[in-house]
């Protein structure tokens, strides 16, 4: 009977591709999301010092979270028409296409990001609290605004979004860079690239959102799909494999080497 099902299958999927051609690029997420959270699993099976299981649990959730967001997004249960009250190119019948699930996505994925950070840095619960709840404000805002039916009310709403995001960045160097200065070099290493890595494709996602469907519908629902199918990918899974290959998380810190048998024998 398992050949019933295949080809059973086959009309549903061509329907979704030709009903929706994005959902390729939703698909394409959804395999590169759990390939990486495989991949984190088995890096970190076997693992039994209680920090390295904290970064492992914590980013091997990321890519996991996400992995579910883009399978709901893919059968289009994370997809909603909304109705609007102004024109545009991708406005049809009054409504436009909002993938919801993306900003559950965010909800839950880039706190956890943080806290990777954050802990790497040393960081206090303090600090890191402020983080997580400055990035929950700044993706329910960002969710607000792409609900808004009103044009003015969601390009106010990306706006101060954006200003959340600024102060996340900003924070992410002034209050986490200083704490990592007097750690060894790996971590500060480690901490700069991934750092560096959030700042930069952080930066992009408003821009993005600005010029897809949801903002000035410069570009169509596939592209932005794309980009921000990329964007998800390198910032999860791209983030995980720098941070679990680090010496500052797997214990290999070339400059405090462990003292061999010989050495501790004389």
């Amino acid at each position: 009977m398992s050949w019933v099902a295949s080809v059973a299958s086959v009309p549903m999927q061509a329907s979704i591709l030709s009903n929706r051609p994005e959902a390729i690029w939703l698909a394409l997420g959804t395999i590169l999301m759990l390939l990486g959270t495989v991949y984190f699993i088995a890096k970190g099976w076997g693992v039994t010092d209680p920090k390295q299981q904290e970064y492992y649990i914590i980013t091997i959730m990321i890519p996991g979270i996400a992995t579910a967001a883009y399978l709901s997004m893919f059968f289009g249960y994370g997809l909603t028409q909304l109705p609007v009250n102004y024109g545009g190119p991708f406005v049809e019948d009054g409504t436009l296409a909002i993938y919801w699930a993306r900003y559950a996505d965010w909800l839950f994925t880039t706190p956890l990001l943080l806290l990777d950070l954050g802990l790497l840095a040393n960081a206090d619960r303090n600090t890191i609290g402020a983080l997580v709840g400055l990035d929950a404000f700044m993706i329910i805002t960002g969710l607000v605004g792409a609900l808004s039916k009103d044009l003015v009310a969601r390009y106010t709403w990306w706006f101060i979004s954006t200003i959340a995001l600024v102060f996340i960045l900003y924070y992410l160097f002034a209050a986490l860079t200083s704490r990592v200065q007097e750690m060894d070099a790996d971590t500060q290493s480690t901490f700069k690239t991934l750092r560096n890595l959030v700042l930069v494709l952080w930066a992009i996602y408003p821009v993005l959102w600005l010029v897809g469907t949801e903002g000035a519908q410069l570009v169509p629902l596939y592209v932005e799909t794309l980009g921000f199918m990329v964007l998800d990918v390198t910032a999860k899974v791209g983030f995980g494999i720098i941070l679990l290959r680090s010496r500052a998380i797997i214990g290999e810190d070339a400059s405090a080497p462990e003292p061999s048998a010989a050495a501790t024998a004389d």
